[in-house]
């Protein structure tokens, strides 16, 4: 006899953030492009919680569409050099 499985799905009060060194795994691995972050970002969580490493480390997951990549690393506010080498390293990565 089949049966329906109910989950009962509430709101949680609290969130609890992975530890900083499992976040923006994708672009931590990346031996290329940490180099450029290090230097921008000298704390851990500095690099955590910029926008723009989510950005990038988004796009090396596979998520976003190339179209979008430039115009999103041009937003970023990073030097237009940075931004080249980005874009470079970045089409050579991407996962999909």
């Amino acid at each position: 006899m089949k049966q329906k499985i109910y989950t009962e799905v509430v709101p949680e009060n609290k969130f609890y953030p992975a530890e900083d060194y499992h976040q923006k795994y994708y672009l931590r691995n990346s031996a290329e492009l940490m180099p450029f972050f290090k230097d921008i970002y000298p704390t851990d969580a500095d690099f955590v919680a910029s926008t723009t490493t989510a950005r990038i480390n988004g796009y090396l997951g596979g998520y976003g569409k190339n179209s979008e990549l430039k115009n999103d690393l041009t937003e970023t506010g990073l030097p237009p050099e940075v931004v080249k080498k980005l874009l470079t390293a970045l089409n050579g990565q991407r996962r999909y």
